[in-house]
């Protein structure tokens, strides 16, 4: 029986940033959604993903105010989050919104793929 590849949502109002992850993300071997815009993630399911890749500074809803609802919820509160931003003084507040990591970009992505395989 072939095993569920494991699903990361990608959220980052840069398209390059998006682009760059998902070609890696799905080179390694994971189902990748991605989106721009954070109010997307207003009606998050639980199931959607197995992880949670998003940006502080989104357009449409703060990455830290989302992650601080989904661990408020109880179908999502256990979804794996990695909180980035370019602004490096971001890792405490991430952590105070629940999340379960932080990266400063930019990241090696070797980095990031070492954090997602630790929540995986």
């Amino acid at each position: 029986m072939e095993q569920r590849k494991k699903k990361i949502l990608v959220a980052d109002d840069d398209p390059a940033i998006l682009d760059v992850l998902q070609i890696f993300l799905e080179e390694v071997g994971y189902e990748v959604e991605v989106t721009g815009n954070g109010a997307t993630l207003r009606d998050f399911q639980d199931g959607r993903a197995d992880l949670l890749l998003l940006d502080i500074w989104l357009s449409g809803w703060n990455g830290r105010d989302i992650c601080a609802n989904l661990k408020s919820q109880e179908a999502t509160k256990r979804l794996p989050i990695i909180l980035f931003s370019a602004n490096k003084g971001m890792e405490k507040s991430a952590r105070a919104a629940g999340a379960e990591d932080f990266l400063a970009k930019p990241f090696e992505l070797d980095e990031l793929l070492e954090k997602i395989e630790r929540y995986l």
